[in-house]
Parts: structure tokens; sequence; C-alpha cells
């Protein structure tokens, strides 16, 4: 699961022809030019290809998409709502350097320790959630203003001050 990274989920169909709207967090507007595939978990922990016959943005977090042996209505509205995986290396060329969600795969850093591996990000509306595993128990740590220090984009690490006991509930 470690070459997967989840961006999103196909939200509804398009016209008539097949098309899906993929609604993501990539972090900017994005038409997926150049993108072979695309996965859904079908069953969990499966990743099955879905090859892209063509693509177009539709807003800074949507994109049309027409997939490969998908041409009917009724078997887009199938697709939804389906969470949709890139491969590491679609996933690098796609995400927005400044959105949140290029930070899955950076270790998180406090002041005392390596956290570990940032594995999921859950954007909320008024807030930002990145999970880590954190001694084989599922943390959620808040990224805001105040606690998020620095992103190491090279060393891929992300810096964070986090409260007195915030990590005392996951240990």
């Amino acid at each position: 699961m470690n070459d997967y990274f989840s961006v999103g989920k196909i939200v509804a169909s398009f016209g008539l022809t097949g098309e899906v709207v993929l609604e993501h967090a990539l972090g900017e507007k994005t038409d997926l030019k150049g993108l072979e595939a695309l996965f859904l978990e079908e069953p969990k922990g499966t990743f099955i290809p879905y090859f892209v016959e063509s693509s177009r943005a539709k807003s800074n977090t949507e994109t049309y998409i027409k997939l490969e042996g998908i041409n009917t209505k009724e078997r887009a509205q199938r697709m939804a709502p389906k969470m949709v995986w890139l491969q590491k290396a679609d996933f690098q060329k796609f995400a927005g350097k400044s959105s949140p969600i290029s930070m899955l795969g950076f270790n998180m850093i406090s002041d005392k320790d390596d956290l570990g591996e940032i594995v999921e990000i859950i954007e909320q509306p008024m807030q930002v959630l990145a999970k880590i595993m954190l001694n084989g128990v599922e943390a959620l740590i808040p990224l805001h203003q105040e606690s998020l220090k620095k992103i190491d984009h090279k060393k891929k690490q992300v810096f964070v001050e986090l409260p007195e006991g915030l990590l005392d509930i996951y240990r």
C-alpha cells in the first residue's frame, strides 16, 4: 500500500458517454494529462487499474475523466462513490507542492523524536489532520499554524511542535 496514494474519490457521472467526476485533493487545477491509469480499491487492499482515455479539468478540486471500458452513464454511476488511488510516481507528478496531500510519505518529527511516516491526510473544513502510525496505533495529529513549524521537501520531513500530552493518548 506504500506505493499507492489516495487522492480523492469519484463523486458522480457526467454526460451520457461514461465520464466520471473525480473530486481530488491534489491542491491545484489539473487535467491529469499523461496519467495512464488510476486505481480503485476493490476489495480492501486490492487495487484495480482503470485506464484513462481522456481527462479535463473542471475546477481546482474536480476533474472529468473518461475511463476505458466505461461507456454508459449507468456504468459510470456505479463507480461513485469509490476512492481513487495513484501510484507513487503519478502522485508526485500531479500533487501540488503547497497542498497538504503533498506531505504523504513524509516523516513527522517533533522536538523530541521521529514520530513516523504520514500515511494519510484528512482535510476537514476547519483543519487538516495527519494520520501516522505511532507504536502500532493510529494517531491523528492536527496541522495548523501553531503546530506546523517547517516542511523539508528534499528530506521529506515535516517538523511539528505539539501541545504537551497530545501523544500520551496514543501511547
